[in-house]
């Protein structure tokens, strides 16, 4: 009974932690608070389900304990009863968790007066529940670093009146675009690890597939959000090809595509076809590219012209240097890599960015310029941490020597 119950804990706060978290804020007014409240139900499921039983809906126990407990210390601090809402009708199993509490939630964390490094903080913090160590790992931080940023920015939100709702009609569209835009950034750091001695962060990459679920459940008229996620699956499909047995990285030309998962491409071209279903944005585009490689059963497959035709429409709506230098090793599969080469541009924004340099050094390797390629390899070592990516490097320095 007692490895059940510690699993129902475990699972209840993978699932149902925004929802508890997001009703008991709207109820305590102060997120210090309402995380304590939430942090002390479950403490208190560990003993009263080993004794009860685990109840029929544990979200909905959670949610009445930790909104409970925030209602008895506000009414301790003095605050009027008749200022707060009404929430909690009796009996548990009758409580209904609107997923409203959750978008509030979520765009108070991406509330654009806070910083985007504090945005992604707070989101990992409140809406996925992980600890400041946890998060402070991810990032490469000291624990009390994290947590100060994390305190920083509730402090912001209580001195700045930041509203705990959802945005004007008006304001929506711009502020769901910061909110994808943080998810995607939780994903990435998860899907290349900035540090370390592994290539991911598979628990970080998780929690940014967890969130863009989220999203996409609660915005469910989002081409965008039904795009993001569809992005996410279907790159998250290739992770098991990315390394070999050795944990040395392979290419996606390289890669064992029966490694890929076909249940995640699956739901991920359902989510495609649903995005572009509407006025195609960003991650939409993204996402259909990623579908056009996701469904060559072979690299020679891999239809180029498509890909590069995305490229050029996403850089159209989306000028940005990174998705420029992606056209640019489409291109070099449909023109050449001469012609790539010549399109390639040395963007003053991608200084550091390792994968210019890289991207250089491909080209001029299949131009059979060497010295050249081995020239830009040893530049993308020099702005590489991940021990994996900055292995395969100097393999690629090294090779044919």
């Amino acid at each position: 009974m007692a490895e059940s119950v510690v699993e129902a804990v475990a699972e209840a706060h993978s699932k149902e932690w925004a929802s508890v978290l997001a009703a008991t804020a709207r109820v305590a007014a102060d997120f210090d608070l309402a995380e304590d409240c939430v942090q002390d139900a479950y403490a208190k499921a560990m003993v009263h389900w080993a004794e009860q039983g685990i109840p029929r809906r544990p979200g909905a126990w959670l949610t009445t304990v930790a909104t409970r407990r925030a209602l008895e210390l506000r009414r301790r601090a003095g605050v009027a009863q008749r200022k707060l809402p009404l929430l909690l009708p009796d009996p548990v199993d009758d409580l209904t968790v609107f997923p409203d509490d959750r978008l509030r939630l979520v765009f108070t964390c991406c509330h654009p007066a806070l910083a985007q490094e504090a945005q992604i903080a707070l989101t990992l913090r409140l809406v996925c529940g992980l600890s400041s160590a946890e998060i402070a790992k991810a990032f490469l931080v000291k624990e009390a670093t994290m947590q100060a940023r994390i305190t920083r920015a509730k402090h912001k939100i209580s001195r700045s009146g930041i509203a705990y709702r959802i945005p004007r009609l008006a304001d929506l569209p711009e502020r769901i675009d910061a909110v994808l835009d943080v998810v995607h950034l939780v994903y990435t750091a998860g899907h290349t690890a900035a540090d370390g001695d592994g290539l991911t962060r598979p628990d970080l990459a998780r929690r940014g597939i967890d969130l863009a679920r989220m999203m996409r459940l609660l915005l469910p008229d989002s081409g965008e959000a039904a795009g993001l996620l569809a992005l996410l699956l279907l790159t998250e499909a290739r992770a098991a090809a990315r390394v070999d047995d050795g944990g040395q990285l392979v290419l996606m030309e390289d890669q064992d595509r029966s490694r890929w998962d076909r249940s995640l491409i699956t739901e991920g071209l359902a989510l495609v076809r649903a995005a572009l279903g509407r006025s195609a944005g960003r991650f939409g585009l993204m996402a259909a590219i990623a579908a056009v490689h996701a469904e060559a059963a072979r690299w020679e497959d891999t239809d180029w012209p498509e890909i590069l035709g995305l490229y050029d429409v996403l850089l159209e709506r989306w000028p940005s240097p990174v998705v420029a230098l992606n056209r640019v090793v489409a291109l070099s599969y449909v023109a050449g890599p001469e012609q790539a080469l010549a399109a390639l541009r040395d963007d003053p924004a991608l200084a550091t960015y390792p994968y210019l340099a890289a991207t250089r050094g491909e080209l001029l390797w299949r131009c059979g310029r060497v010295k050249e390629a081995r020239a830009a390899y040893e530049e993308a070592l020099a702005f590489t941490t991940n021990a994996v990516e900055a292995e395969f490097l100097q393999g690629r320095i090294t090779r044919g020597a």
